[in-house]
């Protein structure tokens, strides 16, 4: 019986646990969400997470939830390809671009994000300048560490790879919009300001089944 995967387009951490997937090679049944018709906060939902959020995983009677949960467990499960390392060196070499993936880039970006989508961008202008200024920082630490290796960690694509792209996405996709424009923040286009991220996002673009986990309404 295949795993069942709750989720919601555009949903970095939810496209996350998409990713998971499709690395591993697992079959799954996808149950997709309508956020504009509440369907995240249905009775039946909230029954699998009483948070209303996505992404939920059930294999079975077994459900979890949170995106990082989410991808542990798959890899507990289902170890025939492992993403959070094959020992404890790289294992922990993972964990920490995990970590700091999780620390230093989630909330600048969603403060960027955010206000952008929202179209009040000029109204948050000094909070999403400080949070560009940080994300500077790290796409360069990131660019850096990604000019002598196509992966942020070992010779193919792992957890740490699959929690950071996503963040990537959906920051270019908010810096793509005439909202942003205005704002300067010199962070896009990739190739200009981070080339070797861009060529590690398009890595991660040419891995199998990636198409079929791509947010549907962005297309």
């Amino acid at each position: 019986m295949a795993v069942e995967v709750f989720w919601g387009s555009g949903s970095p951490f939810a496209w996350r646990v998409l990713l998971t997937l499709e690395v591993k090679q697992l079959p799954y049944e996808s149950r997709l969400l309508e956020f504009s018709r509440k369907q995240h906060k249905s009775p039946e939902f909230l029954r699998l997470n009483p948070r209303g959020k996505v992404p939920v995983l059930k294999d079975g009677d077994f459900v979890v939830y949170e995106s990082l949960a989410i991808m542990k467990y798959l890899d507990d499960r289902y170890p025939a390809v492992r993403i959070f390392g094959e020992d404890p060196e790289s294992s922990a070499r993972i964990m920490m671009s995990v970590c700091e993936c999780a620390s230093y880039i989630e909330q600048p970006t969603e403060s960027i994000v955010r206000p952008i989508f929202a179209r009040v961008a000029a109204e948050q202008r000094d909070a999403i300048m400080s949070a560009a200024n940080t994300l500077r920082d790290e796409y360069a630490l990131l660019n850096a560490r990604l000019t002598a290796r196509q992966w942020l960690v070992g010779d193919s694509i792992t957890a740490a790879d699959i929690v950071l792209y996503p963040q990537a996405a959906i920051l270019l996709r908010a810096l793509g919009k005439d909202e942003a424009a205005p704002l300067g923040l010199k962070l896009a286009p990739f190739a200009d300001y981070f080339p070797a991220v861009g060529q590690w996002m398009r890595a991660v673009e040419a891995v199998p089944g990636f198409e079929k986990t791509y947010p549907p309404h962005w297309r």
